[in-house]
């Protein structure tokens, strides 16, 4: 019996005459839907299998079915005669174009036995020539095979070896998802020793010594293994030094390590093939010329040995030299490699003569955390979960490591520059506050940690630029923007369209045990942007001298003018200071999501325009009715119901202007501005989102005690879910509520941090209130009956997303990461709020 290693992703093409038996072969060592047989596709195009003349679009189809395969990584065999070299180029094609490995696997059995099994079949009508010329074909080709591109060629000569052969699937050596970590991903080192010592000990890794003292492995913290990107040597002072401890880590099972391209260079050059000995190569030739024959073998057989790409932690964690597109994940070809060790570049060079390399990462939408070097940053930065780790040690920046998963990047200096770099370190990277189109409009979403990739509309984020573009604020201030607020569902009671029992018994059936139920103000919805002091300002947000922050609504646009704006903030800091909160969070600026009231004094005009106008043209349009309908009636005619729908009408408008009247008084300046603060979002230290809704609504308490004339309380009740006793005390303080002329109130899980489905907040609004949103005379049966079919599911899709992207630029922010980076998630709340959606939800 002869075992045959067969790599799990490749395409296994069967080689043989027909009657070889290379249908029943691939039935007995493959799965059913592995094998793509000519004979069958000949079958689907003509409805006969043997039909000569369907050859050509049989194999059309069977070309399309193995690339489908191919291309969703799936190992797949074709079942056909491939003695011709042609059909075998069009297979080997079809593995290069999906980097997969071709291998073949020759049946050789005698033409007199292929015959005769022939000549048993009633389906094969075709003379023994046919068998002849195939044979001869096959012979001629079994001497090139491994030539035509095949990476193994298998060749089972006989009917016994074609009976007792065997297959083992291997895995890539790429393949290393059974790896969990956790990992310590350790960028460029180029030879710099001392440095990776000092990285490894802060890690706490305990450097293992041979008898000369020199560095030879290390012992990582218990669980943890390292991860090395490659170009290990060149341009350093020791890369002998660093290549003994990256192979003695390896060697022992404590290290990983994928090549760069400076390896790779230099195994062409201890093979003796000629080389430019640049960029440090003649250096780390001369420091192996001192070490002894076994060495230099040993570090050629390491370096050779290497595997461009590694895939880790069950395929969500991909390390490659240069990094590595989706598409080339755990796949194998020469163009997969080259991309890991090199990237890809444009073929020009930049004013520095370094190849200009496209950004791949821009472009990156894969769910694997992708980690690489190559190409020195200043800092790590995260871009479409993928960061690079070569911060330039050799040339005097740092070297780093990441630890994963927890992402925490680890540094240490470069003791001095120990090679001049042909392009100065800060060109390495863009302007960390510049903003480009692309970071907006180009890519296809957002990745965020609570949904992961948010898409964005090509045509949405055109709409979106357009608002932020000409009325928004400075990019540097809009670290976040609010979400939507999702409706509850439609309630079934007589006379409501929304009532409180539909949002509890969501949360509920979302393993919600606890919510609580804050007055929804009806007012303006606000972020406040504070700052402790200027010079806080000036660095986190690049604030004019003076200015300690700022107030934008849902669209990123100023609340009030910069005098204005500047006084409120003042009494905002002030407040802050008076109530303990700065040191308490030991922090040095705020974000703050509030509501600020009233809401005539932002939307004064909207009233004026909206509602006051709509009341009174109905106001003069119904009495002109009644008058008319008292006149009719005085002379006998029958209009009584038409009265009497009059005065229910009237009714009706003199609610919906009581309702919009409720949410207007007079303001001068801030005299009369209120502003309730409800949610801590975020400081320079953390963001808040964990912390529950109690804790942030105590604070907005101490905040209003300190400042009653800037801040305004919002009320709230907590309520046990499987408490019928508390269900119905929020019922009904939510229609006291109601009643005395509140908008309604807002449904949170109390313990914060929602996750999954669970919405951070739903809106229940009033039965008065909403005759502003549906018209004053929503309430009539008919009204009610057909708005009870709204469809609130895309709204609360969207505030969903809004609310993961809203906590992704938080977290961006926080971490430090550059503007753009955070603004790609701003933006993108923008250009959701573009989608077509019933505005009344």
């Amino acid at each position: 019996m002869s075992t045959f290693d067969i790599p799990d992703r490749s395409l296994v093409v069967l080689v043989g005459i027909s009657g070889s038996g290379k249908s029943s072969f691939a039935a007995q060592h493959f799965g059913p839907y592995e094998t793509v047989s000519s004979d069958a596709c000949r079958g689907m195009v003509s409805n006969d299998p043997n039909l000569q003349s369907a050859t050509k679009d049989a194999f059309a189809l069977l070309e399309f079915l193995v690339a489908t395969r191919l291309r969703a990584g799936l190992l797949t065999v074709v079942d056909a005669t491939n003695v011709q070299p042609a059909a075998r180029r069009a297979l080997i094609a079809l593995a290069r174009e999906h980097d997969v490995l071709p291998v073949a696997v020759v049946l050789d059995v005698p033409e007199s036995v292929c015959a005769q099994r022939n000549a048993e079949r009633t389906d094969r009508t075709f003379g023994r020539e046919v068998l002849r010329r195939q044979q001869s074909q096959l012979q001629r080709s079994m001497r090139g095979l491994s030539k035509e591109g095949f990476r193994s060629v298998h060749v089972l000569d006989g009917v016994e070896a074609v009976a007792s052969a065997t297959f083992v699937r291997t895995l890539l050596r790429s393949d290393r998802r059974n790896l969990t970590g956790p990992f310590d991903v350790i960028g460029d080192i180029h030879g710099c020793l001392a440095e990776l010592e000092s990285l490894l000990v802060t890690m706490g890794y305990a450097i293992d010594r041979d008898d000369d003292g020199r560095p030879v492995g290390a012992t990582p913290p218990p669980g943890r293994t390292a991860v090395f990107v490659g170009d290990y040597v060149d341009r350093g002072p020791d890369s002998v030094g660093v290549l003994r401890l990256v192979m003695g880590m390896v060697g022992s099972g404590t290290a990983l390590a994928v090549p760069g391209n400076h390896e790779n260079k230099l195994v062409k050059a201890l093979r003796g093939r000629k080389v430019i000995t640049s960029h440090g190569l003649a250096e780390t030739l001369e420091q192996l010329e001192s070490e002894s024959d076994e060495f230099r073998r040993e570090v050629l057989e390491f370096c050779d040995g290497l595997v461009a790409h590694l895939v880790l932690d069950g395929g969500k964690l991909v390390v490659a030299h240069a990094g590595l597109i989706e598409k080339y994940h755990n796949r194998a070809s020469g163009r997969v490699r080259s991309f890991a060790l090199y990237g890809d570049t444009t073929g020009e060079t930049d004013e520095f003569g370094l190849p200009v390399r496209y950004p791949w990462a821009q472009d990156y939408r894969g769910s694997a955390t992708v980690l690489y070097g190559h190409t020195p940053v200043p800092e790590v930065e995260w871009e479409n979960n993928t960061a690079c780790l070569d911060t330039g040690c050799v040339f005097g920046g740092k070297l780093t490591a990441l630890r994963y998963p927890e992402r925490e990047v680890v540094s240490v200096p470069a003791e001095k520059v120990w090679y001049e770099p042909a392009r100065p370190m800060g060109t390495f990277t863009r302007d960390a506050a510049s903003l480009d189109l692309s970071d907006v409009i180009g890519p296809t979403g957002v990745e965020t940690s609570l949904r992961g990739r948010v898409s964005v509309r090509p045509e949405n984020a055109a709409g979106a630029l357009e608002v932020m573009s000409r009325f928004a604020l400075a990019p540097q201030w809009l670290h976040y923007l609010p979400p939507t607020m999702a409706p509850s569902a439609t309630s079934e009671r007589e006379d409501y369209l929304e009532y409180p029992t539909e949002a509890f018994d969501a949360y509920r059936a979302l393993g919600a045990s606890t919510v609580i139920c804050e007055e929804k103000h009806m007012g303006s919805r606000v972020v406040v942007v504070v700052c402790r002091d200027s010079a806080t300002a000036r660095k986190k947000f690049d604030a004019p001298e003076g200015v300690l922050g700022t107030a934008y609504t849902r669209t990123g646009r100023p609340v009030f003018d910069e005098s204005l704006t500047g006084e409120m903030i003042s009494g905002v800091s002030d407040a802050i200071e008076k109530a303990g909160v700065w040191d308490e969070l030991v922090s040095s600026w705020l974000i703050l999501d509030c509501e600020l009231m009233p809401w005539s004094a932002k939307a004064e005009g909207l009233i004026k325009t909206e509602y006051a106008a709509v009341a009174a043209v109905s106001r003069a349009n119904l009495g002109a009715e009644a008058a008319v309908l008292a006149a009719a009636g005085a002379r006998g005619l029958a209009v009584q119901e038409l009265q009497e729908r009059n005065t229910v009408r009237q009714g009706n408008l003199g609610e919906f202007t009581d309702a919009y009247r409720r949410y207007i008084w007079p303001t001068d300046g801030l005299d009369g501005v209120r502003i309730a603060p409800f949610q801590v979002l975020a400081s320079n230290v953390e963001t808040y989102a964990d912390r529950p809704h109690t804790w942030h609504l105590d604070v907005a308490d101490r905040l209003v005690a300190a400042a009653p004339e800037v801040f305004a309380t919002t009320r709230r009740i907590e309520v046990d879910l499987f408490n019928p006793g508390s269900l119905a005390a929020a019922e009904k303080w939510w229609e006291e509520l109601t009643a005395k002329g509140g908008e309604g109130m807002v449904v949170k899980p109390a313990a914060n941090a929602p996750r999954g489905k669970m919405q951070p907040g739903t809106k229940v609004r009033g039965r008065e209130y909403l005759r502003l949103i549906y018209g004053a005379d929503y309430t009539d049966p008919d009204r009610l009956t057909a708005l009870r079919n709204r469809n609130v599911g895309h709204k609360q899709s969207m505030a969903l997303r809004e609310y993961a992207l809203g906590m992704e630029a938080l977290d961006r922010s926080v971490r430090g990461e550059p503007l753009y980076r955070i603004h790609q998630a701003v933006f993108a709340v923008l250009a959701l709020e573009s989608e077509p959606v019933d505005p009344r939800l």
